[in-house]
């Protein structure tokens, strides 16, 4: 795979990143069952590794490391922050305290010396985004990771973030990572362009919808069991998003065929063909399912192709927007839009869905 540069930081990534989400206790795999998996990306050329410390309560990240010993140098190793890992109220958060700690619980878990990418999982409400540049910083000065990211941000709050650094003398956030795919654009509306505006590299996640874009979700949803059950506003069939996102991969099944291509790599050829886009996150529980996953990254799509997937799904637009995992505190919230409420913290609940 031909290389790109990370955002200006000099770091050179494989077009596909290695997702690592679903090893572990939440895609119920083994060590002995992942490690084959992350070897095989990494034989085909994959060198970019995503994980985050709340994959399976850090179990992914033993996971992960111990696959990756040997060949820990050859990687582009990349972790995220933010979420719960405890029952403490300061066990999460983007705060200087929780980062500290958090860190070193990754490094050891990982069985490194440092990141090379550190990501802020989803911003923090409480905390002052210069208190979490200031510790981001120092991580960076320290050795401990080589540069700092974000995901699943609005773009006014990477806006501030860039302010906030070019004003306080902070490291700047160099990547981010959004979902994108054909049946969630949002990105394309704010998010990629101000990307491009700072020259920040982008990684992007949840190519497949969450499965939608495999077709699995055409027929009878469990919604009692596992990220259906987790994230239900996300695959509720009788939601008027979710009967929107039927509709459109009705159509785009029916044109993938008539281009001689899988939905699954017709989706994955969409997100990677976005001029803005890095590097594009691909989960494999399977080895099955990393096959399909690498034989799609060879997939290119043309004008023709692309434009009429902008007629089915316009650019801009998300079908539901709950698949964008983000709100904000008062729209999650509505003791945030009455006056004479006390606010207890807001702590949005991963799961399996969750990139």
């Amino acid at each position: 795979m031909r290389l790109r540069a990370l955002g200006g930081t000099g770091i050179k990534v494989s077009p596909f990143c290695l997702g690592t989400m679903m090893f572990g206790p939440w895609g119920g795999t083994t060590y002995e069952d992942a490690a084959p998996v992350i070897h095989r990306a990494l034989d085909s050329g994959v060198n970019f590794v995503d994980t985050a410390d709340v994959y399976g309560g850090g179990a992914c990240e033993e996971i992960v490391g111990r696959a990756l010993k040997g060949v820990r140098d050859d990687v582009v190793l990349a972790g995220k922050v933010h979420y719960p890992m405890g029952e403490d109220a300061n066990t999460w958060g983007n705060s200087r305290r929780w980062i500290t700690r958090a860190v070193e619980d990754s490094l050891r878990r990982l069985g490194t010396d440092h990141l090379d990418l550190y990501q802020v999982h989803r911003p923090d409400p409480h905390t002052d985004i210069d208190e979490t540049l200031g510790v981001l910083s120092d991580l960076v000065r320290s050795g401990k990771i080589r540069a700092a990211g974000s995901s699943t941000f609005p773009a006014e709050q990477i806006v501030e973030a860039q302010w906030v650094a070019e004003r306080r003398g902070h490291v700047r956030l160099r990547t981010e990572q959004p979902p994108y795919s054909i049946l969630n654009r949002s990105a394309e509306t704010a998010v990629l362009p101000t990307c491009a505006r700072y020259g920040m590299g982008v990684m992007t996640w949840s190519p497949l919808s969450e499965g939608w874009l495999t077709g699995r979700f055409q027929g009878e949803i469990d919604l009692t069991r596992g990220r259906q059950a987790a994230h239900r506003r996300n695959f509720d069939p009788a939601l008027p998003g979710n009967v929107r996102k039927r509709e459109a991969v009705t159509e785009l099944t029916k044109l993938a065929e008539d281009a001689g291509l899988s939905l699954v790599h017709m989706s994955i050829a969409f997100a990677a063909a976005h001029p803005q886009v890095t590097s594009v996150i691909l989960g494999a529980r399977t080895m099955e399912q990393m096959e399909d996953l690498l034989a799609a990254t060879g997939t290119t799509l043309d004008d023709a192709l692309l434009d009429r997937i902008d007629e089915i799904v316009p650019p801009g637009t998300v079908l539901n927007p709950a698949d964008s995992h983000y709100r904000p505190p008062a729209m999650r919230d509505a003791r945030l839009r009455r006056r004479g409420h006390h606010i207890e913290p807001l702590v949005e609940t991963p799961g399996p869905a969750t990139s």
